[in-house]
């Protein structure tokens, strides 16, 4: 492959609604956009969600990364190429892994697509196949909004869910008053967003909610680990770490409490998705189990890519997020948007095809 231009640009898609929780609001995407072309004339694309309250980063930021290291792409010519740049360029992904993450996934995509391949083909992975179910997620919304949202998910047929908590006891309360009420049983993972100032503030407010959780995300400040023990230990509960968790220097924190913990593995936070399983085999090794995350705004090149990491670990993840589309979003980037259907099931059978990602992109040509 000869990479012919190589461009990154912001990408702003309003929401159909809001999504609230304790770190932010949002109302639109807040998104980086790679372009490249071979010198072929075939065009792929990537995509990056720079948070700052995750990885630091914002789209400026990401832009400037990309002026950066723009040049050196031109050398990638083959998928060693890009591991090598990936392996010598530890520090610069692990500062900007969203930025990176996007310019991966065009490269990726180009090369497989000048290949004639899947993704997967082409990282020796197998190929796609069969269903992947997801979770409802749920904002830190008002009791009103609350149960709209909760009665979509039902009419969907959805029972594993994702709920944000707001770190208004009231409120939390009766939202999770309205699952408990619910004619059949709910699976639900909270996720507090690191609003709790200390472990046992956390212990009781979850105690007091009292509902058979299956595990709470950043229920701490980012990285205190030893908090996050406590509070595993005290409820018997594992703690899904994200904002705590972006690379895989930090499974130095993991080692000696395997058994408290769960990775929330987003593709754009982990720089990638080389990055990503590199980080899932080491999770296997340590048998600390995955959630497959992925950020609330994303579009379906994003889903597309945690498909890949999602299949190649399947036997470690306890939940997938995302595959939102146009439920949340004004507009996708594809003409098919990847979303799921009922019981949070999507089939990949009817977006797969042989060769890179296989998505249909239509926002340069819409505008």
């Amino acid at each position: 492959m000869q990479l012919e231009q190589i461009s990154m640009e912001r990408l702003e898609i309003p929401f159909k609604q809001s999504f609230s929780h304790a770190a932010a609001r949002r109302k639109t995407t807040e998104t980086v956009i790679v372009k490249a072309i071979s010198s072929s004339g075939i065009v792929a694309y990537g995509e990056g969600c720079p948070r700052l309250y995750v990885t630091g980063e914002t789209t400026v930021s990401a832009l400037q990364f990309f002026e950066k290291i723009s040049t050196a792409m031109y050398s990638i010519q083959k998928l060693d190429d890009l591991r090598l740049w990936v392996e010598s360029n530890r520090m610069e992904i692990n500062a900007n892994p969203a930025a990176w993450c996007a310019v991966e996934l065009a490269c990726l995509d180009l090369l497989a697509r000048e290949a004639g391949r899947s993704v997967e083909c082409l990282l020796g992975l197998p190929e796609l196949s069969g269903s992947f179910q997801y979770s409802a997620v749920i904002g830190a919304e008002e009791p009103a909004a609350f149960t709209i949202q909760l009665q979509r998910y039902l009419q969907l047929g959805l029972t594993d869910f994702k709920i944000k908590l707001s770190g208004d006891f009231v409120q939390d309360q009766e939202n999770i008053t309205l699952l408990r009420n619910q004619p059949v049983q709910l699976a639900v993972r909270l996720d507090a967003n690191n609003w709790g100032t200390d472990a046992i503030q956390v212990i009781e407010y979850i105690q007091a909610l009292d509902y058979s959780f299956c595990g709470i995300e950043e229920p701490l400040s980012v990285n205190d680990y030893a908090g996050c023990r406590n509070i595993s230990t005290a409820l018997e509960l594992p703690v899904i770490l994200d904002e705590s968790f972006l690379n895989d220097a930090h499974f130095e924190n993991l080692i000696d409490s395997a058994s408290c913990w769960i990775i929330n593995l987003r593709v754009s936070k982990m720089g990638g998705i080389l990055r990503a399983l590199e980080v899932a085999d080491t999770a296997r090794e340590l048998e600390v189990p995955l959630v497959i995350g992925a950020h609330v705004g994303e579009t379906s090149i994003l889903t597309r890519a945690a498909l890949t990491v999602a299949h190649a670990c399947r036997n470690q993840v306890i939940a997938q997020e995302g595959a939102f589309g146009t439920y949340l979003l004004e507009k996708d980037v594809v003409r098919n948007p990847l979303m799921f259907g009922k019981k949070g099931n999507l089939d990949v059978s009817r977006y797969c095809g042989k060769t890179g990602f296989s998505m249909n992109y239509h926002f340069h040509e819409s505008g």
